[in-house]
């Protein structure tokens, strides 16, 4: 990113975004909610990053050094002051330099990481799509079940089951790890081996 580039708005959350992960957001304070405004009117994504040390209200938290960009596909305002977001993970950034933007919000120079290659999920780690689909599938129908049209699913589809990058993170946002462990493997550069680590995890826990 050069100098004369924009900061980038940064959102630190108690939750680790991942590429393609769909990500909910009720949104409440002022700057948040200017942030968002100003983000829908320049049609430009916001970066979701885990506290390192801080909360998420109150004087700007410190971040971890690797985020992920999130794009804003849908929101509501059911009342004045609040806003509900339905956001989804695009790119990975790596932040060079931070500072504290109006409104105390916290603002990054990055540079972007590079995406995950298009590669298919090979026949050591079929297990793993397999399980998931699974998953997924039960998720989405217990939900209808329950809500029926008002169900909206906490993936987004349609699903790339062939992808070794998308099963990989998909598990990863669900698995029952700690924060730590899951900014870890999102920072990983490369999709096989973060599945072959996800692999491991659903063996050792006879998941598949």
């Amino acid at each position: 990113m050069s100098q004369n580039a924009p900061w980038l708005p940064l959102f630190p959350l108690k939750t680790v975004l991942f590429p393609e992960g769909v990500l909910p957001l009720k949104v409440f304070e002022t700057r948040y909610i200017d942030m968002v405004r100003d983000c829908m009117r320049r049609e430009a994504p916001f970066g979701v990053v885990l506290i390192r040390s801080g909360q998420e209200v109150g004087a700007a938290a410190e971040p971890e050094a690797v985020g992920c960009l999130a794009h804003i596909r849908q929101w509501d305002m059911p009342s004045l002051g609040m806003m509900m977001l339905r956001t989804e993970g695009g790119q990975r950034f790596r932040i060079l330099e931070t500072r504290v933007l109006d409104n105390s919000l916290l603002g990054a120079r990055i540079a972007m990481l590079a995406a995950d290659a298009d590669i298919p999920v090979d026949a050591a780690h079929a297990a793993c799509a397999r399980a998931l689909k699974i998953v997924i599938d039960d998720i989405d129908a217990k939900g209808k079940a329950e809500q029926g049209e008002a169900f909206v699913s906490p993936f987004a589809h349609p699903s790339r089951l062939d992808n070794a990058g998308w099963v990989a993170n998909r598990w990863c946002e669900i698995l029952p790890i700690p924060l730590k462990a899951r900014q870890k493997l999102m920072e990983l550069d490369d999709a096989h081996s973060r599945l072959a680590v996800v692999h491991q995890y659903l063996q050792q826990h006879k998941i598949i």
